[in-house]
């Protein structure tokens, strides 16, 4: 059985329409279709405004779909109730795309990190909440003088390196990418892709990577899904897509996306 599983995935909009406009509903995301197995990095992969992020913010429940299921290890995510939903965020944990705005900058590194622990009463001492913070900072490659500094201290990367470690902080299945890398430069950004790797061997983690950059995916996912205008066009392996793609589109994604440089 699949880890996560989503099934005519579907959201759509209202448009109020105007003067010379009818109302009419905007199809955002239009019966998209994955499956991700346990320790398996599934790529989604398109340009601005083909749908990926709405994609991830139904997986994770934040936004209700228009139509369409999506199951986590057997457990329905849409349209779960509140309590069940606490659950299976335990369970599964985004990464977003400005290490930035992601974080709170009133609030200081150990309080960021072990705030979902408060949350979920994972841990109840002040000993306990420090020394699994520690632990964390150190999985991401940071160590525990971070945990009395404040955001706007650290770099792009180190930021992100703090978004991981709290996504982690509930020992997660899953976790959301949605562009992870794309607001650092390409040195920092292939530091905290190995990361993202060494972190998946280590926990056996599963990821759905969200990403317009098709080098990148080939080089972390093992499948690749193409979205574009809201549709999935083509999926598969990731080196029989990036080495001979079916769709049109997807040929057009490749040659307009650069090699990066090496990041092994």
């Amino acid at each position: 059985m699949a880890l996560l599983e989503a099934t005519s995935l579907s959201k759509s909009y209202a448009d109020r329409g105007g003067i010379w406009k009818k109302a009419a509903d905007h199809l955002v995301v239009d019966s998209v279709s994955f499956s991700i197995a346990r320790g398996e990095t599934l790529g989604l992969v398109g340009e601005s405004g083909s749908g990926k992020s709405t994609v991830a913010r139904m997986v994770l429940g934040l936004i209700p779909a228009t139509s369409g299921t999506v199951m986590f290890d057997g457990e329905r995510v849409t349209g779960a109730p509140a309590h069940a939903m606490r659950k299976l965020r335990r369970r599964m944990q985004p990464v977003f795309q400005d290490p930035y705005a992601a974080l709170n900058p009133r609030m200081r590194v150990f309080d960021i990190i072990t705030e979902p622990l408060v949350i979920h009463g994972s841990e109840n001492t002040a000993a306990r909440l420090r020394t699994r913070a520690t632990e964390l900072l150190r999985q991401v490659g940071l160590d525990d003088s971070a945990l009395t500094r404040y955001p706007h201290e650290f770099s792009g990367g180190q930021r992100q390196r703090i978004n991981i470690a709290r996504a982690l902080a509930l020992r997660p299945e899953l976790l959301i990418l949605d562009e992870p890398v794309s607001a650092l430069d390409v040195s920092v950004g292939a530091q905290v892709v190995n990361l993202l790797r060494e972190l998946q061997r280590e926990f056996q983690l599963s990821y759905l990577f969200i990403t317009h950059s098709m080098p990148l995916v080939r080089y972390l996912a093992g499948r690749i899904a193409v979205m574009s205008a809201g549709k999935i066009v083509e999926v598969g392996a990731a080196e029989k897509i990036c080495s001979a793609p079916q769709n049109a589109y997807t040929q057009r994604l490749l040659a307009a996306t650069p090699e990066l440089p090496s990041i092994a």
